[in-house]
């Protein structure tokens, strides 16, 4: 039986990392034209180690990668590469392919859906709003509410918690098998591998179910629940 599906969000909904690809060549783009003085693999590199030390969720990066040319701020450099990557980031955040649909097919069977992302609040559910979800997702538990990052059981069973189901009847749904997998099998949850998100090339998950579309998860509901 299956009465709940939980899904991280990013590279499981929406595709976090092309977005985040493409915001940032749009940013660097945006510094060089307005004087930063550096090789585009320089600065690409530069940003990498930034995000590797201090998170791909970090909102200073390009502060940072400034500072570190010039010892100190050049706010019109600054603003050029922020500007830029916001536009890019929301012309490029979308949902996978049949999410929608699949997602509506789900509330209609009687499903109840929640999002568990690692992710600060306010940036979950910037994502959310702008692809429009929040109109779907009443829950979405992360790591501000729990003080803890998947795999850690915590985040699992607030989720559970506040959807008021047990953990056999819930179907975690997540990219990153030692974190969604993992965590969520610890906990008792059934799970299922988005392999269409996958970007580490994973070939041991570990999971119940592999999905290569997202939809798929309308053939194990309609089978479990018959």
């Amino acid at each position: 039986m299956i009465s709940a599906i939980v899904f991280d969000l990013d590279n499981t909904l929406v595709d976090f990392m092309a977005m985040k690809r493409q915001a940032i060549e749009a940013a660097i783009d945006a510094m060089l034209d307005a004087g930063l003085d550096l090789e585009r693999s320089d600065i690409r590199s530069r940003i990498d180690v930034i995000y590797k030390e201090r998170g791909i969720e970090y909102q200073q990066v390009f502060d940072d990668l400034i500072f570190g040319v010039f010892n100190k701020i050049d706010h019109r450099i600054l603003a050029a590469g922020v500007i830029a990557y916001r536009r890019a980031r929301e012309a490029a955040l979308k949902p996978y392919p049949h999410t929608t649909a699949t997602l509506m097919q789900l509330l209609r069977r009687g499903i109840k859906l929640a999002v568990l992302s690692d992710a600060p609040s306010r940036e979950a559910w910037l994502r959310l709003c702008h692809i429009g979800f929040h109109h779907i997702f009443n829950i979405a538990v992360t790591f501000d509410e729990t003080g803890e990052r998947k795999p850690s059981a915590k985040p699992f069973l607030t989720v559970l918690k506040r959807l008021e189901t047990r953990a056999a009847d819930a179907l975690m749904v997540g990219d990153w098998a030692e974190r969604d997998i993992a965590g969520a099998k610890a906990v008792g949850m059934q799970t299922a591998f988005a392999h269409y998100g996958d970007t580490f090339n994973t070939t041991d998950h570990g999971a119940d179910y592999d999905l290569m579309d997202i939809s798929d998860l309308l053939f194990i509901v309609d089978r479990e629940n018959a």
